[in-house]
């Protein structure tokens, strides 16, 4: 009995930190950071394919555009 829960506490524990806790990559430093999200979601790595350019989100392609929305919803707009 003792064991069944443990694993189930782990898995319970493992769930929640995946879609709570996230790791971002610094746009400037390329640091990598640890950070609570706002919202659940399953991404875990966020990191900004623009990084410290003047480029615009409608020249960049569509999955760069997604990933950017991501890193400015969940880093940016957080602080």
């Amino acid at each position: 009995m003792k064991k069944t829960t443990t694993i189930a506490l782990t898995i319970v524990f493992l769930i929640f930190t995946k879609f709570w806790v996230g790791l971002y990559e610094h746009d400037e430093f390329f640091s990598t950071h640890i950070f609570i999200k706002h919202r659940p979601i399953w991404k875990t790595y966020f990191y900004s394919p623009r990084g410290m350019s003047d480029r615009k989100l409608l020249d960049m392609p569509e999955n760069m555009q997604v990933e950017q929305q991501l890193f400015d919803e969940f880093i940016l707009n957080d602080k």
